[in-house]
């Protein structure tokens, strides 16, 4: 049954949120999780869709799983029987190819099957290939399956062309249990690569300079047991961070490392907001209408492409000109579309977006064509006049849990109904008014 979001707009988002564990980072530690042949334990997962996903393939191929809560799980890969990776849901998301370095380290061979996940552009997996042959491994792709074998591994100097945060992701997978020393040059800084890293490391990998721009890996023999907790999710943080600028309101959001947040808050106090750092939280307010600014998406530390969607959405109610540059995916722009029947007033030419601000935005019945467009599109229902609603929710599902309670619990007026379900809807109506 489809479900959508019925909101209405207007309420200024008030009190306190906590963020869960990153979507990115959890993606790449359960899947290095499979490389031990003893018992694993991750907690703060967050408990989305695509982690589910991941989770079902990795039982699939014969790995313990053991789910202990809603956010902690425990797997033991000693009794994998299977090195292809081929379920129905698995080509759903992007990470699956994160479970070719895993088994490619550990048993020198591995099948998946190729990836999708949200369609914001081509994410071409060459700088994952460039990576796994200079270690020594055949790549094959045929059949709509990648397959990866090799004789043995033996670390290298690779130098990535582009920053690609799965192809740092996996070449670390398939390099800690190489012979030698593995050097990888230009790699991604993302804190879920450095994340990453410290987890394989308390399995007793040694990789140096995660974060950096030279990953160093000594090859060892193998990984043992290890307890670990995600990172908190900086995109959902930023998401909880606009939305409370966007209402003019007033949050306190909890369990985040506000240094993962630096580039979102500049822009925020750029344009007019407040924002306060502690050690584990940053608040978010506004109480008048927000300006204008530049936004260039770049890799971490710049600003991340997962946050443009929601930042262009605060800046086309802004006042003035805002100009947004999207550097990392070319296909990015979809929710312009979507936006305009609310009311917005956006030019895109090529990857840039040309953003007038207009002063109201109306409800309108949209839909979400990604993940972090539809998070934007809530966030734009939540200040538009009247009543929207928001369909294709499963995209906004697959990396914000419990979106829709979270936002509730700060005052907004949201529901989860079925498509076409008249009479949820004229009740959420005649409730709120």
């Amino acid at each position: 049954m489809e479900q959508q979001y019925i909101i209405k707009g207007g309420r200024p988002l008030a009190g306190e949120v906590t963020i869960g564990g990153a979507k990115n980072a959890a993606l790449g530690i359960l899947a290095a999780a499979i490389m031990s042949d003893e018992t694993v334990t991750i907690d703060n997962l967050p408990d989305v869709r695509d982690i589910n996903v991941l989770l079902n393939a990795i039982e699939d191929i014969g790995a313990i799983v053991d789910r202990v809560d809603r956010h902690t799980v425990r797997i033991n890969g000693s009794t994998i029987s299977s090195l292809v990776i081929n379920s129905e849901f698995i080509n759903k998301i992007r990470a699956s190819y994160y479970l070719l370095g895993a088994l490619l380290g550990k048993y020198k061979d591995a099948q998946v099957a190729l990836p999708g996940g949200c369609d914001i552009g081509s994410r071409p997996i060459d700088q994952h290939i460039k990576g796994f042959e200079a270690l020594g491994a055949k790549i094959v792709i045929e059949h709509g399956m990648i397959k990866a074998s090799a004789q043995s591994l033996v670390g290298r100097h690779i130098y990535l062309d582009v920053v690609s945060v799965g192809a740092t992701i996996n070449i670390m997978l398939a390099a800690v249990l190489a012979e030698g020393k593995t050097i990888i040059e230009n790699p991604a800084k993302e804190p879920h690569i450095v994340d990453v890293a410290n987890f394989l490391n308390s399995m007793g990998a040694n990789i140096k300079g995660a974060g950096t721009d030279v990953i160093r890996i000594v090859g060892v023999e193998k990984l043992s047991a290890s307890e670990y907790s995600v990172i908190p999710d900086q995109i959902e943080a930023g998401t909880f961070m606009i939305a409370a600028a966007a209402t003019k309101g007033d949050v306190l959001i909890k369990n985040v490392i506000p240094k993962h947040l630096e580039a979102i808050s500049a822009k925020l106090i750029e344009i007019g907001a407040e924002v306060y750092e502690f050690d584990e939280a940053v608040r978010v307010s506004a109480n008048r209408r927000l300006g204008h600014t530049q936004i260039k998406t770049q890799p971490y530390p710049g600003f991340p492409t997962d946050m443009q969607p929601q930042m262009a959405t605060i800046l086309a109610m802004g006042q003035g000109t805002s100009i947004v540059t999207e550097n990392i995916f070319e296909n990015r722009y979809k929710y312009v579309d979507e936006l305009a029947r609310m009311g917005a007033s956006i030019k895109v030419e090529g990857n840039v977006a040309i953003i007038d601000g207009v002063s109201r935005f109306t409800g309108a019945a949209v839909s979400a064509p990604d993940l972090r467009a539809g998070a934007a599109l809530v966030t734009a229902a939540l200040v538009a006049e009247g009543f929207s609603t928001v369909d294709q929710i499963y995209y906004i599902e697959r990396g914000y849990e419990n979106f829709e309670g979270k936002l509730k619990a700060l005052g907004a007026d949201i529901e989860k109904v079925a498509v076409d379900d008249e009479k949820s809807m004229q009740k959420f109506k005649l409730r709120v008014g």
